[in-house]
């Protein structure tokens, strides 16, 4: 946490009285009023001569703490606020929605910030999914239907963490503004992929990797939460025991996501398996096997539903 020292600019109560009093005690830094007696402090600063402007600034230091948390919420609050902000978005196919959960349709009219790590975001391929999911009455109505989604969506290159930590902050300050305003609101963050990011910091011999990972996914998180979006992030596939792939970040990671979907390919049916791997809500063992199709054209995916149970399989038919 931050040092009192560099808070004076952006707190001027924290001045050098404040600070020095703090020192004192041994208070160097916002984390040490944690372990400090408040009371014991508090006690201490009414005996000062500049009682008040010390009582000042260790309510000053609380608030920046409290600031720093999610405040409690009982059962019916965290009920009322999902139903009112949380949003599930479709991913315009019925078998991975199922997976998903499904929900509430969040339509066109909403921003969507695309973090690309690799150089793989493809405006073509977005126009084309959205001419298979459209049947407009007109050329015209398809081409401004077109521009309006497109409109929408903005890409950033970033090659490196600390690139994905400056939008982040960025998108965090951004969306602080927004909130409560009317007009297009973003509801969508996508990072293809982080495991590209992530990958390169984390080593056997130090933990900063590890520490890097820990915080992009706690600003993840933190972004989804406070702000009602929702955030897709991309993790590719390594090589694990038996020739099975498996997650590229392993068990550091996999508590991050609230849900996880593990994708394959059978090269010997073409069929694409996507798997839960965690969720909320559904068993780790419900899969969808997904035709070849699925790359080429999303209207004529054929979908089963697969859900294993001891020794037999019950399929489900779309």
């Amino acid at each position: 946490m931050a040092r009192l020292a560099n808070l004076e600019t952006e707190y001027p109560v924290l001045d050098s009285t404040v600070r020095n009093f703090c020192a004192s005690h041994g208070i160097f830094s916002v984390e040490d009023f944690l372990i400090h007696d408040l009371y014991m402090l508090a006690a201490f600063a009414e005996q000062n001569d500049s009682s008040e402007g010390l009582k000042e600034g260790i309510a000053q230091v609380l608030s920046i703490i409290d600031d720093m948390h999610q405040p409690w919420l009982n059962g019916m609050e965290l009920l009322e606020d999902a139903k009112r902000n949380k949003h599930v978005f479709p991913t315009g196919i019925q078998g991975i929605d199922l997976l998903l959960g499904d929900g509430t349709i969040i339509f066109w009219n909403h921003l969507v910030l695309y973090l690309d790590t690799g150089n793989s975001f493809s405006p073509q391929r977005i126009a084309y999914f959205l001419g298979k999911t459209i049947n407009p009455s007109s050329a015209q109505a398809k081409n401004q239907f077109l521009q309006k989604v497109m409109s929408n969506i903005s890409c950033h290159s970033v090659f490196d963490m600390f690139a994905m930590f400056d939008v982040l902050h960025q998108l965090e300050s951004y969306l602080r503004c927004q909130d409560g305003r009317g007009g297009c609101q973003m509801r969508l963050l996508i990072v293809d992929s982080i495991s590209s990011l992530i990958s390169p910091v984390l080593g056997s011999s130090s933990t900063q990797g590890r520490a890097l990972m820990t915080s992009a996914g706690y600003l993840l998180k933190k972004l989804a939460h406070q702000h009602n979006l929702a955030v897709l992030i991309i993790n590719h596939t390594v090589g694990g025991e038996g020739g099975y792939s498996k997650p590229a970040l392993g068990d550091s990671w996999k508590c991050i996501p609230h849900s996880r979907l593990f994708l394959s390919c059978d090269r010997g049916s073409n069929n694409y398996n996507v798997s839960i791997l965690r969720h909320p809500s559904m068993g780790s063992l419900l899969t969808v096997l997904l035709k070849k199709a699925l790359a080429l054209q999303v209207s004529s995916v054929n979908t089963y539903i697969s859900r294993s149970a001891e020794a037999s399989q019950k399929k489900l038919r779309r």
